[in-house]
């Protein structure tokens, strides 16, 4: 299917709106001629009725059988006069181009004669027969000067209604071309909203928008710098720490010494990799914001299964208790990738700040017409003046006992965001470590 052609919207209104002037003007000379038409009807009609009760009386006949007021080829205006006699003999009668069939049907009728229609109008006498016609070709044309007459100032001024029109829609235009032309001549970088002062209500819901879209990119924009930026902050302190600890393993002079390179080299590959990730992770998140997909109804309960089931194997390694003790069947508006990542990224820390042998609670409970997840670690925990810190990426503390990237805690917050959930962190008190809370809306309420 081809796509439509581009058109011009004020082009194509102001012939809608000439067009309309035209069918108008049309619809006025039609209605005025029926008008016009009917009443002359009316007129003549009457004007026949009238000649008609003059005649009654009755003509003086001669021998010969013509009448002595009027002679033979004799007419009446726009009217045909003929008169009989009872006993059929024409008395009166027009010239014999004009003559009409000796048809005499009493009252009005319509007759077709040389070509055109006559309206007759009979009527019998005590000794005549009188017949009045008239061709209608002179009803029509009288009313046709009459229906002129009431259109032609319409006529006149239509030129001047087409120039008004032009002038309304190319005002009315001019705006939109504003916008058009502040919107041609900004740079790539400039997003900051387009002016809405003058547009008219018709325009501004589609000028807001487009500033609510031109805001949602700088905010991308923005978005991608800082991460740019600190992503390249973050990885170049790994990455120099690789090239020194693969000199180190250049200079091994012995095999104890190379072991310990290697294993030195090994867990900075590990931290590294761990840092990708989770930068590939945040940076799929904000992807995911700025297109704005829509969003679906996600069990929370099953979410935290995939999650447990994609961390279990960790657990086990730390022989940490890691379970679900309580899980409220409850569903809210998300994306469960994302959902998916949050549970495991808390998850992931959890293991990875419990001691062997500790233990981790995870919750889900409705509480005030919201959703809580929770969990609870067996860890060290959280300094108060860290908490709010934490979850700034890139931030770690700096007696930490375990080395990471400082990005599990961020993406937990971005898609915490996403979902317009509160989160929050606080200590343990059932397991001494940390608490972490996130309050989702439930599905149905703001």
């Amino acid at each position: 299917m081809l796509p439509d052609k581009p058109h011009s919207l004020s082009k194509r209104l102001l012939w809608l709106l000439l067009g309309a002037v035209v069918l108008v003007a049309c619809a006025e000379f039609y209605v005025s001629y029926r008008s016009a038409l009917s009443e002359a009807d009316d007129i003549f009609d009457y004007h026949m009725q009238q000649i008609a009760i003059a005649l009654r009386p009755g003509l003086s006949v001669t021998p010969q059988g013509h009448s002595r007021e009027r002679k033979k080829g004799e007419d009446n205006g726009d009217f045909l006069i003929q008169i009989w006699t009872a006993d059929g003999l024409q008395v009166f009668e027009p010239d014999d181009s004009l003559a009409l069939p000796q048809l005499a049907v009493f009252g009005f009728s319509n007759v077709k004669a040389r070509g055109t229609t006559f309206r007759v109008f009979s009527v019998q006498t005590a000794t005549q027969i009188i017949q009045i016609a008239q061709d209608l070709a002179v009803r029509r044309e009288i009313a046709g000067k009459l229906a002129l007459r009431t259109a032609a100032p319409i006529l006149l001024m239509a030129p001047i209604l087409m120039l008004l029109v032009l002038w309304v829609v190319n005002r009315s235009f001019r705006p939109l071309a504003r916008v058009r032309r502040e919107v041609s001549e900004r740079q790539v970088s400039g997003l900051s909203p387009v002016n809405e002062a003058g547009l008219p209500e018709e325009i501004q819901p589609l000028v807001r928008e487009l500033n609510h879209l031109l805001e949602r990119v700088k905010e991308a924009f923005e978005t991608q710098q800082h991460f740019v930026a600190d992503a390249a902050h973050e990885l170049r302190s790994p990455l120099t720490a690789l090239k020194l600890q693969v000199q180190g393993l250049r200079r091994a002079a012995d095999n104890e010494t190379r072991e310990l390179a290697v294993a030195r080299l090994s867990s900075g590959i590990d931290r590294a990799t761990h840092l990708v990730e989770q930068l590939l992770i945040l940076a799929r998140q904000q992807a995911s914001t700025a297109t704005g997909t829509n969003p679906e109804h996600v069990s929370l309960s099953a979410v935290c299964r995939l999650a447990f089931e994609d961390t279990l194997a960790a657990a086990k390694e730390g022989s940490i208790d890691m379970g679900i003790s309580h899980a409220d069947d409850v569903e809210i508006e998300g994306y469960p990738d994302a959902l998916r990542i949050l549970v495991r990224n808390l998850l992931d820390n959890a293991i990875k700040y419990s001691p062997a042998g500790g233990r981790i609670d995870l919750e889900i409970r409705t509480v005030d017409g919201a959703v809580e997840l929770t969990v609870d670690d067996s860890g060290p925990g959280i300094d108060v003046e860290h908490r709010e810190r934490v979850l700034d990426r890139f931030y770690r503390i700096n007696d930490a006992q375990k080395m990471g990237s400082g990005l599990g805690l961020a993406i937990v917050k971005s898609i915490a965001d996403r979902h317009r959930a509160a989160l929050s962190l606080a200590h343990s008190a059932r397991l001494g470590g940390l608490r972490v809370i996130a309050r989702f809306p439930r599905l149905g309420h703001p």
